[in-house]
């Protein structure tokens, strides 16, 4: 049976290879912060964090990432995922909340690749959908987190979490896998 590695954990799975992330996350293994929006990977409600990559897993099959660690929005949060959310707080980014699990870690995983993106920057790479229209909110809210962690010294901070993934994420931020 073969085993992935969610939220810094090893879980099994008998799972069709085929099946998408999305509802091995939630179906089978109860992982529902993760939400299901559309299905096509439009909407990036069901984002989690791939070895330090943001992928929509509403259409990544759960076999073709077996082999990397996995976070979703259950998983401990690292330096980045602790810093979005405080910034989402204070900033009252969510209204309903339904897309902010994909919202957040797609926020993280910028802020890990990109310690101080600008708004071009943040618009490029954070693409998921808010039916509130919470977008206004989001900027700033980013741009605080990434002070808050400090601009460049947000990879640092993420060090020892990414060596706790494992895999390219700790190489990208300079520790060993």
């Amino acid at each position: 049976m073969p085993t992935l590695t969610i939220n810094g954990q090893p879980r099994q799975t008998d799972a069709e290879p085929a099946m998408p992330l999305l509802w091995l996350l939630r179906d089978e293994l109860g992982l529902t912060g993760t939400k299901f929006g559309c299905g096509i990977g439009a909407c990036g409600a069901c984002t989690v964090d791939v070895d330090g990559v943001a992928m929509r897993a509403c259409i990544t099959p759960w076999s073709a990432v077996a082999d990397r660690p996995i976070r979703t929005i259950e998983g401990a949060a690292d330096a980045a995922v602790a810093a979005v959310q405080a910034a989402w707080v204070a900033g009252q980014v969510p209204q309903c909340g339904y897309c902010q699990s994909g919202m957040i870690l797609a926020s993280a995983a910028l802020l890990r690749r990109n310690p101080a993106p600008s708004d071009a920057e943040i618009d490029a790479a954070i693409t998921n959908l808010c039916r509130c229209g919470t977008y206004g909110r989001v900027r700033p809210a980013l741009h605080a987190a990434a002070k808050a962690l400090g601009g460049a010294a947000a990879k640092a901070l993420d060090v020892a979490a990414a060596k706790a993934l494992g895999g390219a994420a700790a190489k990208a931020t300079g520790g060993a896998a």
